[in-house]
């Protein structure tokens, strides 16, 4: 799964890695971002344009917002299938961007757990896959809401985790989006290359989302018993 993820880019940052899309002028750096939280996602509309959705999807038919408190991850392999997905995964799509993510590994004592981040060795921000809905309540508000395509680990994830956020080579930005593409798709949700990745161990201070500052990103000591990266 993905449950915590990085997005710290400047904005000449974030217009170079993502050129076709019209940013606000201002993104909060975040360093912790949890489900529930607004996130920024770029919705496969006319126009592609960085917005606010709110992280765990609310399908259209969902009689409570609640629902997206299950629904922060979506398995790619199954997409299709499932009622909460596969009307999304045909018409919107949507990408977003982070610099990466967290996930916990299980030590040798098999009863704490070690929180690592990844990223790109590049430094450069990125995509996850991702779907979004709009949602109504009855009583009449708008709910954006979105979630994040997970499928199986690569090499470097296999030790930490045993699924990963689908990473989407930014040549596949533009097929992602277009809204007009009804093709399975299924081939962009693979494991990205651990060779272009990297993970070190950082602080617990990430095990609480209050906790939303740079020090999240500091790498310490691992346990002794642990893998190194």
């Amino acid at each position: 799964m993905c449950g915590r993820f990085v997005y710290a880019a400047q904005c000449d940052e974030n217009q170079l890695a993502f050129p076709q899309v019209i940013f606000p002028n201002e993104i909060p750096l975040r360093y912790n971002i949890a489900p529930g939280q607004d996130i920024t996602a770029i919705a496969n509309n006319a126009e592609p344009r960085a917005d606010a959705f709110k992280w765990g999807l609310i399908p259209s038919w969902a009689k409570d917002h609640k629902i997206g408190n299950r629904l922060i991850n979506a398995r790619g392999e199954t997409l299709a299938e499932k009622p909460s997905f596969r009307t999304a995964f045909k018409r919107r799509r949507c990408l977003i961007p982070t610099t990466g993510f967290y996930e916990w590994q299980s030590n040798f004592d098999s009863r704490t757990k070690t929180p690592m981040y990844i990223a790109l060795k590049s430094g450069t921000p990125f995509a996850f896959a991702g779907l979004w809905e709009l949602w109504h309540s009855p009583e009449g508000e708008s709910i954006q809401s979105c979630t994040i395509i997970t499928t199986e680990p690569n090499d470097l994830m296999a030790p930490i985790h045993n699924r990963m956020p689908v990473i989407l080579p930014a040549n596949a930005y533009d097929r992602w989006l277009d809204p007009a593409d009804r093709t399975d798709l299924q081939d962009l949700l693979l494991p990205y290359s651990a060779q272009e990745m990297t993970a070190y161990p950082v602080s617990t201070l990430v095990n609480s989302p209050m906790n939303d500052t740079p020090d999240c990103l500091k790498p310490v000591q691992p346990p002794e018993q642990g893998a190194l990266f």
